[in-house]
């Protein structure tokens, strides 16, 4: 009998067509904020998040910083929500990320952010949300509902609507190519599996994740996605940070892998992985074999800040599985649910 595929594994596969949807509808909305920021020329960005959609936020803060040299950073949302305090924002922009738009906490630091000088812009599913009604510029994601608990295709979009809006901000034309070609890529990315590293996680309790600049971002994503899903231990690292203490509690087989897109951190990252397979670990990379380090299928696709989008969404399906291999169903994950509010 053939098994009804999981709600996350629906999800995984919408996020070509959701982020083509995106690429059609999305288009006044990115270029009227594209056009603000353009206008307001901010000295800083500020980012305010949680949970995937922080580390949607940590991938935008490398984009920018790497695309438009604007430096970006993390403020709590717990500032303007619980104590209460006024930031000194002007001649800056904040862009809020949430899937729902609800979270009190999240609503709260975007509606400060804008009193306290900040152009603000929200990336939401529901643009009719508290969070879009608190912003200056609001992008929808287009990605349809989301029923999985894990987010998938609204992380994807939501990553996706972001570098978007950088792109048209700068008016790079080579990186606006590498975004519209993206549902055909991810189309391809969903596709792979990684059947030798889900056997080495085995019934592992706990793994590394690793990877550097924007493909880093993607690997606390990673480390999330196999605590929801496979109620895995996981951390994750730089691969500059992992040989400062983390890596004493590598053993024989111990499962780490690293994430690493077409770009000036690969090689770094593959180097490390090497290091760590030399350490008896079972090392996984994706780009070409590097000493004891296993290669992963992998999908390029012709920009070093998109490919870091292909390697997630790669991931999703194969962590979707590995659940599935250790008896757990994604779809009901232990103490979670879709809507976290926090104040």
């Amino acid at each position: 009998m053939t098994q009804t595929p999981t709600l996350m594994r629906q999800e995984i596969d919408e996020i070509p067509a959701a982020v083509d949807r995106l690429l059609t509808g999305g288009t006044e909305a990115v270029r009227g904020a594209a056009t603000a920021l353009a206008a307001a020329d901010p000295a800083f960005l500020v980012t305010v998040a949680r949970g995937s959609s922080d580390h949607v936020c940590s991938y935008l803060k490398y984009a920018a910083e790497l695309e438009l040299g604007v430096p970006v950073a993390s403020v709590g949302p717990s500032v303007a929500s619980i104590y209460r305090r006024p930031l000194k924002l002007a001649h800056g922009a904040c862009i809020t990320v949430s899937q729902s738009g609800q979270s009190p906490d999240i609503v709260e630091m975007a509606r400060a952010a804008g009193r306290d000088g900040a152009l603000s812009i929200a990336i939401t599913n529901d643009p009719g949300s508290p969070l879009g009604e608190a912003a200056a510029h609001t992008l929808a994601l287009h990605a349809g509902p989301e029923r999985s608990v894990a987010a998938t295709k609204t992380f994807v979009t939501s990553a996706v609507a972001g570098l978007w809006l950088l792109a048209e901000w700068r008016n790079d034309t080579d990186l606006l190519a590498a975004v519209r070609a993206l549902p055909e890529r991810l189309a391809q990315a969903v596709t792979l599996d990684w059947p030798e590293m889900r056997a080495a996680v085995g019934a592992r309790s706990s793994l590394y994740t690793l990877g550097r600049g924007p493909s880093w971002a993607m690997s606390n994503e990673a480390a999330l996605k196999f605590k929801e899903t496979c109620l895995l231990h996981a951390e994750s690292y730089s691969s500059a940070e992992v040989l400062h203490g983390p890596v004493s509690i590598v053993d024989a087989g111990f499962p780490v892998l690293c994430l690493a897109a077409d770009d000036a951190a690969g090689p770094v990252v593959a180097e490390i992985a090497a290091q760590i397979a030399e350490k008896g670990a079972a090392c996984f990379i994706t780009a070409d074999a590097a000493g004891g380090a296993q290669a992963l299928p992998h999908v390029r696709t012709g920009h070093p800040l998109t490919d870091p989008l292909a390697l997630i969404a790669t991931f999703y399906g194969v962590v979707e599985r590995l659940a599935r291999d250790r008896g757990i169903d994604p779809d009901t994950p232990r103490h979670l649910k879709k809507v976290t509010e926090t104040t």
